[in-house]
């Protein structure tokens, strides 16, 4: 019995240390966020069994600056980050690169308003909460110049999304540009006046961004062919097929198991984004020139904000279309 007993300890000591080890050790460091995507569907199986021979360690972030912060400071290889603190991670020097598009945030962000606002002009005088150096806030601002409003003739105050629900049930704002779980709250009782998609159409693109470290992708290259593969995979499977991640389907508990999410709510969510193809990704629409061209405008944004010291001349170098163009050709 004792010798079960220390046989079962030693075990567990063992088992403990290697976990830990392993977590240090992981060849590769991947970031997320809690945002659902076709591609978390795998992400148990991958902690488990690693990807193109390499073990990954996913470590959790709750916001874009936090993923700029870590690949900065050299912790995170590749990260998921909206594309607002993307431009002002690459503005200030963070040796990053967007090497595919996670997805066209399209109709996942959009403007809630109350009773009291039916058109834009509406908004004057008003209340309206974003988070401020968010996607929502440069299309909040980006809106208010096309409908020709200044941004004097209303309350524009920064808000992160929990807050921002509870300031709408309160009655404390009139509106708010947010995305889920928020967006979906607030529209309970709310009317949605415009989306992203609309602003999008309009000119300036907001989405979300799958960054990697310059100095990984150089000494990594097949890897980071691999991961855009895996998830340009499992996007096309979501496109051709949507009705598998629906409520009750293994796909919408895995991408809400991956998040600590709702699998009900997944379905609904996912088809709120848009998940550019591969032939989609290097075209000048996106990381063929488009994606550089969106960071830019951002980037002055968020100048006009006091945010940013400066514009950089050029944002050539912010996104690469090499890897997406690399797993369309079979090069991994």
């Amino acid at each position: 019995m004792k010798s079960r007993l220390r046989k079962t300890i030693l075990a567990l000591a063992v088992a403990s240390l290697g976990l830990a080890g392993g977590a240090q050790a992981a060849d590769v460091t991947i970031g997320y966020q809690l945002l659902y995507g076709p591609w978390k569907a795998k992400m148990k199986e991958i902690r488990a069994k690693g990807l193109g021979g390499k073990s990954i360690e996913f470590v959790k972030f709750t916001s874009g600056t936090e993923v700029i912060n870590a690949m900065a400071s050299g912790s995170v290889d590749i990260s998921l980050s909206g594309s607002s603190p993307t431009a002002a991670g690459y503005s200030r020097g963070v040796d990053l690169h967007v090497i595919y598009v996670y997805d066209n945030i399209n109709d996942a962000e959009a403007l809630v308003v109350d009773e009291s606002i039916t058109a834009p002009q509406d908004l004057k005088g008003k209340t309206i909460a974003v988070p401020f150096v968010s996607t929502t806030h440069f299309h909040m601002m980006f809106a208010l110049e096309q409908f020709n409003i200044s941004p004097r003739a209303l309350k524009v105050i920064d808000m992160s999304p929990p807050d921002m629900i509870a300031a709408w049930e309160r009655g404390d704002i009139n509106g708010g540009f947010v995305w889920d779980p928020a967006l979906g709250r607030m529209k309970k009782k709310g009317r949605v006046l415009i989306t992203s998609g609309d602003l999008s159409n309009w000119g300036k693109a907001t989405f979300d961004a799958m960054l990697a470290h310059k100095s990984f992708t150089k000494k990594n290259p097949k890897f980071a062919c691999q991961w855009v593969k895996m998830v340009a995979t499992a996007d096309a499977h979501y496109r051709a097929n949507p009705g598998e991640y629906g409520p009750g389907t293994a796909n919408a508990k895995a991408i809400a198991a991956s998040v600590a999410g709702d699998e009900s709510q997944v379905g609904g969510v996912l088809a709120l984004y848009g998940y550019p193809s591969l032939k989609e990704q290097i075209s000048a629409t996106w990381l063929g020139g488009g994606v550089q061209k969106a960071l830019r405008a951002t980037s002055e944004f968020l100048k006009s904000q006091g945010k940013l010291d400066k514009v950089l001349k050029s944002y050539a170098d912010s996104a690469t279309p090499r890897f997406a163009k690399m797993a369309m050709e079979g090069g991994c």
